[in-house]
């Protein structure tokens, strides 16, 4: 199994640290891109001032070196999951955290960019695609493109931890919500 991930420019960088945490642990075949407003984002939110041109998640994953994620530039649109003639059987996609402009670009074909050519060729060839929004509260139009992208075979999965649980420490909130995700690509 091969899981593209994609950050973009939405709160919410803890949830996208630990999905790739737990991939690895996982030893699935991860690949990664972040868009412009991702990369700031993450300075923000994590204090990491990411190099788009050449990005080493090692800084993303806590407690590791050397974590083997490949990195693509999010206009290198000669990256395998621009293509679906370079699409295998089991392939996902995560664009986590989705940003309200990210999952308006796709819920109308706007392919302006490797994330959303990505998502774009996984809806066309009926692949996993996952998308975490963490916006709220949502406006018409956000509903309108959920339910587009719904419509065309994505799944809208918001950030919103369960507190059935009993959740102790943020961390507990942000591994329902990652769980979540992964049982959708599983």
């Amino acid at each position: 199994m091969r899981v593209f991930v994609a950050i973009t420019g939405s709160s919410g960088m803890v949830y996208t640290r630990r999905f790739l945490e737990l991939l690895i642990s996982k030893d699935i075949e991860t690949h990664l891109t972040i868009s412009q407003n991702g990369g700031m984002v993450l300075e923000e939110e994590l204090g990491i001032k990411p190099d788009l041109n050449n990005f080493s998640a090692s800084c993303l994953i806590t407690g590791t070196k050397g974590v083997n994620i490949k990195y693509y530039r999010w206009d290198d649109l000669n990256a395998p999951f621009a293509s679906g003639a370079k699409l295998k059987k089991d392939d996902a996609f995560v664009i986590i955290p989705c940003s309200m402009g990210t999952l308006g670009r796709i819920a109308s074909g706007y392919s302006q960019d490797l994330i959303t050519r990505a998502a774009d060729v996984f809806l066309k060839e009926r692949k996993k695609l996952v998308m975490v929004i963490r916006e709220t509260p949502l406006n018409y139009i956000h509903i309108k493109n959920m339910a587009s992208v719904t419509r065309a075979g994505g799944i809208i999965l918001p950030a919103s931890p369960g507190f059935y649980t009993h959740p102790k420490t943020i961390d507990d909130m942000v591994d329902f919500v990652v769980e979540r995700v992964m049982a959708q690509i599983l």
